[in-house]
């Protein structure tokens, strides 16, 4: 039978181990996809340490998948077809009939599956996958610039459209890592005033080039403080995982603000009820969203010049490449790269 490379974690807390197995075959609903780049997402933590219920070792993490369909299951729809350019994101499948997904909110289906920790993601060069979870990928974008769109991209793009701000809102941008240099460009091409915030001054000149209009160093300024003399944030777009620094930041919504939470961290976000009742402000948080979401997203992205940067690494450099993500030494996307000779 033939085999294929894999990188893997065989117990959490472990290190990466690269071993070769069997191609898989996908059952009735399910297809193959041939890998041919997937990127490297700070939640693929939560496989490397076991932080989320539920994993089943060994597992090979990765939900940022960009490939072509190699096999189709018997009962897989039609709009499928061997040698398609498809993707899969954090959206790895849902069940369809829970209450969620019968309002059309897959995203929050009861049942989702994710890749990389309900089933095998794409650091391996083949992964199964259900037909409900593909994403058709545009002929603009190659599989490296499409990969972080389903993940870092389709949460930063999503969120934003969905925030309620319209075109000539003040936008601000927390954060200026993975999420955060998506999002002001995003935000930019939105239509949106767009701030971005984060530390240093060495920033910049890459957050203007990026499209913010205005940069608040937190190192030397109150961040909440310089909003205000903007008139208040419409939408505070908190991509940094930082509790502490996204409760610093309420006092700088405007009116009906919202402080939208999509980076994921485990510290808490402290907030007064006088906060929110005062300018009617809201706190919300929001997950990526569904393939056809993804879709939209690499579609905005063609269309409007929306780009991650990205560090590439063969996968036999997955540890490399998962260590310098951790480091905050990648700027700012990781994406694992395969070829014939693995």
């Amino acid at each position: 039978m033939a085999t294929m490379c894999s990188a893997q974690i065989k117990q959490a807390n472990s290190q990466f181990e690269i071993i070769n197995k069997d191609i898989p075959k996908p059952d009735a609903q399910q297809v193959r996809v041939k890998v041919h780049a997937c990127g490297v997402c700070h939640s693929d933590v939560l496989t490397q340490n076991g932080q989320w219920p539920g994993i089943h070792y060994p597992r090979s993490p990765g939900h940022e998948i960009t490939g072509v369909i190699d096999e189709i299951g018997p009962a897989a729809p039609p709009i499928w077809q061997k040698g398609q350019r498809v993707g899969v994101g954090w959206n790895g499948g849902y069940c369809g009939y829970c209450n969620a997904c019968r309002h059309g909110d897959f995203i929050d289906c009861e049942n989702l599956q994710t890749p990389g920790i309900s089933y095998d993601g794409g650091y391996s060069q083949y992964v199964i996958v259900p037909v409900n979870a593909l994403v058709a990928l545009p002929d603009e974008l190659s599989f490296v610039e499409a990969a972080p769109i389903l993940c870092a991209g389709i949460t930063t793009f999503n969120a934003l459209r969905h925030s309620g701000a319209i075109a000539g809102d003040t936008v601000a941008i927390q954060g200026i890592g993975g999420l955060g240099h998506l999002a002001i460009q995003f935000a930019n091409k939105m239509g949106f005033k767009t701030i971005a915030i984060s530390s240093g001054k060495d920033k910049e000149p890459l957050v203007k080039k990026l499209g913010a209009h205005v940069y608040i160093n937190a190192e030397n300024d109150n961040p909440a403080a310089i909003l205000k003399k903007h008139g208040g944030a419409r939408v505070i777009l908190s991509t940094a995982p930082s509790g502490k620094a996204m409760s610093a930041l309420v006092d700088g919504l405007g009116r009906k603000g919202v402080l939208l939470v999509i980076g994921a961290g485990f510290d808490p976000i402290q907030v007064t009820p006088i906060q929110l009742i005062s300018g009617k402000h809201r706190l919300q948080g929001w997950p990526s969203g569904n393939p056809i979401d993804s879709e939209e997203a690499l579609r905005f992205c063609v269309n409007h010049g929306v780009r991650a940067m990205i560090e590439e690494f063969p996968i036999n450099q997955v540890q490399q490449a998962f260590d310098k993500m951790l480091k905050g030494e990648v700027r700012f996307r990781a994406v694992l790269t395969f070829s014939s000779k693995v």
